[in-house]
């Protein structure tokens, strides 16, 4: 049994996500939480959210063991792109492409023995 959490729509580079996500993939899901806690960077503080969010949906809808949770599996997939333009000398104009996150987090209960 396990259970997901997503975000959509985050107004933040999947590569600078990604950073943070291959740090607690993986790991206990109250170890992953400090980490997070503790990271100063700015894709911790949504994550956190998302991880708070899955391990909820496990205890609330398939009475998971909160202690017993581990983060299974972690991606963040590339939303949509947003394009604005720049003026540059001369005319010119060039584009500057505001990237959006998806972010999937799947907790799970580790199994004893």
């Amino acid at each position: 049994m396990e259970a997901v959490a997503r975000a959509r729509y985050i107004r933040m580079s999947p590569r600078k996500v990604r950073q943070m996500i291959d740090i607690i993939r993986g790991k206990n899901a109250q170890e992953a939480l400090a980490i997070l806690k503790s990271s100063p960077r700015k894709s911790s503080h949504i994550l956190k959210k998302v991880l708070e969010s899955a391990m909820a949906n496990a205890e609330n809808n398939f009475n998971m063991n909160q202690d017993a949770l581990y983060v299974h599996r972690a991606y963040v997939d590339e939303g949509p792109i947003i394009k604005r333009f720049r003026p540059l000398g001369m005319g010119r104009g060039t584009i500057i492409k505001r990237r959006t996150s998806h972010i999937t987090i799947i907790v799970k209960e580790r199994e004893e023995g």
